[in-house]
């Protein structure tokens, strides 16, 4: 069975939402990444170092990164001489094949993590305007759709309208919220909401921090006491560090996660607002060059569009048209 096939199948096997989600939220990727290099495939005929040269430049306008890129070349020019692939065309699922491989991660790491014997903390970081407070929300929602008694924290006392921004999203979701008035100590709004929330016997507790990257020293010690208190009281907590990241930023996000993974002890990522860009491939940069589990996308608007990463679903999205083509053939 042809890699296409195999990647047809895997994606067919989810529900007809979550496919319709990927494969509408990474439309601008698609068009912008495989549609040139399929253009590519058809107007060449050799796999020659041109050919190469060119692919390169596809991927790096996707934001792939060019660390990444160069690794996924040059394993191209490996798999290729070794299946003696001439045709373009059947580079297309070798590319698909390869991308999966750099995206998937090791058994359940992609999954965020759980306390299956009490209150499970999540604590948010990454800087202001990336949708760190709508992500929040969004996960709230999908938590409390599960059954789940949620609750936030609006640990963001800095930022002007933080408060009421998550105060107007937890009504939105039917939660309740923990808050302060402006300026307060961040780490003591977490402890009052830790308090609360075990003694009320909450499942989830959503954690919302201060994005401010100006001086790192001072967001370290931020978030070191913020680390401190959730320890003192829940030793095993926080159970996630988010990084939200904003995908039409492109290499800057992977700047920014850089930054973060030096002054935050960060688990996973999420990765906001993928359907409005064509630069998608910093999901593969973020993955390959950092190591740190993609976990979550934005893929649109609605509560629902915050998804759980799977590689599969993403690469099958990325190359849907040929997907359908093969299966016409």
């Amino acid at each position: 069975m042809s890699f296409f096939k195999k990647l047809k199948e895997t994606f067919t096997k989810t529900t007809d939402t979550i496919t319709k989600s990927f494969t509408e939220g990474l439309s601008k990727t698609r068009s912008a990444m495989v549609g040139r290099i399929e253009q590519l495939v058809r107007r060449t005929r050799k796999i020659d170092e041109e050919f190469y040269e060119e692919l390169e430049e596809i991927l790096i306008a996707a934001d792939v990164g060019v660390k990444t890129v160069m690794e996924l070349t040059n394993r191209l020019r490996q798999e290729v001489k070794a299946r003696k692939i001439e045709d373009g065309g059947d580079l297309r699922p070798l590319l698909a094949e390869l991308l999966v491989g750099l995206l998937r991660m090791e058994e359940g790491e992609e999954e965020l993590k759980v306390n299956p014997d009490g209150l499970t903390v999540y604590l948010f970081v990454g800087v202001n305007g990336v949708g760190k407070t709508t992500t929040i929300g969004k996960m709230a929602h999908r938590f409390r759709s599960e059954g789940k008694r949620v609750m936030l924290a609006a640990g963001d006392t800095f930022r002007a309208g933080a408060i009421e921004q998550l105060e107007a999203w937890s009504v939105r979701a039917g939660v309740p919220v923990v808050k302060k008035e402006a300026g307060s100590d961040p780490a003591a709004v977490i402890f009052d909401a830790i308090e609360r929330a075990k003694q009320e016997g909450f499942d989830i507790l959503l954690c919302d921090t201060a994005g401010r990257l100006q001086n790192k020293t001072n967001l370290m010690n931020e978030l070191n006491k913020i680390y401190r208190v959730i320890q003192r009281e829940i030793p095993e907590g926080p159970h996630e560090v988010l990084l939200v990241l904003d995908a039409t930023t492109g290499q800057n996000a992977l700047s920014q996660a850089r930054t973060f993974e030096e002054v935050a002890k960060v688990t996973g990522i999420v990765l906001t607002k993928l359907d409005g860009t064509a630069k998608g491939g910093i999901v593969i940069a973020i993955r390959n060059e950092l190591g740190i589990p993609v976990k979550l996308v934005g893929l649109g608007e609605k509560m629902e569009d915050l998804r759980p990463f799977d590689a599969e679903q993403f690469v099958a999205a990325l190359f849907a048209d040929l997907l359908r083509e093969d299966g016409d053939e």
